[in-house]
């Protein structure tokens, strides 16, 4: 895999001359950063965490750029009624490229419903879901920015559409180091992003009492397997005393499920994940979740750069994944 130079950490300056450059660009940062930019033909989601080429970090004062190799695309919005018309917007050979803000009913509206959309994984579709600093998710709101017109919107969907010419395609990769444990089987009763009943190994049950009473940690991600796919579905968060769990992602009802097996040396596991392939990085992130619990501050994931993320898209929503998009040759 070829790293692509117009995948960048830089300087709002150095951001401003790309945007009046007239380029289309996906732009990640604190919103505090992405409102000093100009007006152009970018889309930017919230989030100061980044995988640069000297590791992760948290900053507030950089911008993390995608420029797509100065291919001209479209920026397009979406609120809950047009989001499953996504990909009917999409061009036949191209790529598409989305970000969705954290706690949002668009997240919502996606996570639950984006395996039927039409045309889903029949054109390419990656993204991300925007968030905040840790210590201000309860007091701010993730956001997504139409650079088009420098609005910010909380509850809507941001993408851009980029056509690719013939024999060039884009393909999707997530890569995901998880695989289920030998615990018991968890099923749920309803479809959802919170749980408390639950039916473990054929009995009834409470996952908030299940978890205490097992001492499960909560870093490692319920796992199942979704029609042949190994899917993630990070925990966010455990209420014992109100017996309720939330997660990052739905869970979903019908499906198995069991907790993860832990995993050690991340960044060396992430490199040797990652599949061979000579493509040039078209888009690449990580989760927020891989960059705490695997202590990434600092420390490379080979040549995977990109934001740090609070959710992941490579067609449906996934967590606790490194997803990326390389350009190729038919």
């Amino acid at each position: 895999m070829t790293a692509f130079p117009e995948a960048v950490l830089m300087t709002i300056d150095q951001a401003r001359g790309w945007i009046d450059s007239g380029a289309t660009l996906a732009i990640a940062g604190d919103m505090a950063c992405l409102r000093q930019l100009p007006k152009g033909n970018w889309m930017g989601g919230t989030t100061p965490y980044f995988m640069a080429e000297g590791g992760g970090t948290c900053r507030d004062d950089r911008v993390f750029v995608h420029g797509f190799g100065g291919r001209a695309g479209r920026v397009v919005r979406y609120d809950c009624q047009s989001l499953p018309h996504l990909l009917e917007d999409a061009p036949e050979n191209g790529f598409t490229l989305l970000i969705l803000p954290a706690g949002s009913q668009v997240l919502e509206e996606y996570a639950c419903h984006a395996p039927g959309y039409v045309d889903m994984y029949l054109k390419p579709l990656a993204g991300w879901v925007s968030g905040v600093r840790l210590e201000r998710v309860e007091r701010e709101p993730a956001l997504v920015i139409d650079g088009r017109s420098g609005e910010t919107f909380e509850n809507q969907a941001i993408a851009v559409h980029l056509p690719l010419p013939s024999p060039l395609t884009a393909t999707v990769h997530a890569v995901s180091l998880f695989a289920p444990g030998d615990g018991p089987t968890i099923e749920f009763p309803a479809t959802g992003f919170n749980a408390s009943d639950c039916v473990v190994d054929g009995r009834a049950g409470n996952l908030a009492a299940f978890m205490a009473a097992h001492s499960v940690d909560q870093r490692w991600p319920l796992v199942a397997d979704y029609c042949g796919a190994t899917i993630n579905v990070s925990i966010q968060s455990v209420d014992t005393g109100g017996g309720q769990v939330r997660f990052f992602a739905p869970v979903y009802q019908g499906v198995r499920y069991r907790f993860a097996r832990p995993v050690s040396d991340y960044p060396a596991r992430l490199q040797q994940a990652m599949p061979a392939t000579s493509g040039t990085l078209l888009f690449g992130c990580n989760c927020i979740l891989n960059y705490l619990y695997s202590e990434l501050q600092g420390q490379r994931t080979g040549e995977l750069t990109g934001p740090f993320t609070f959710g992941e898209v490579a067609y449906q929503l996934l967590n606790q994944t490194a997803v990326f998009v390389t350009l190729d040759e038919a």
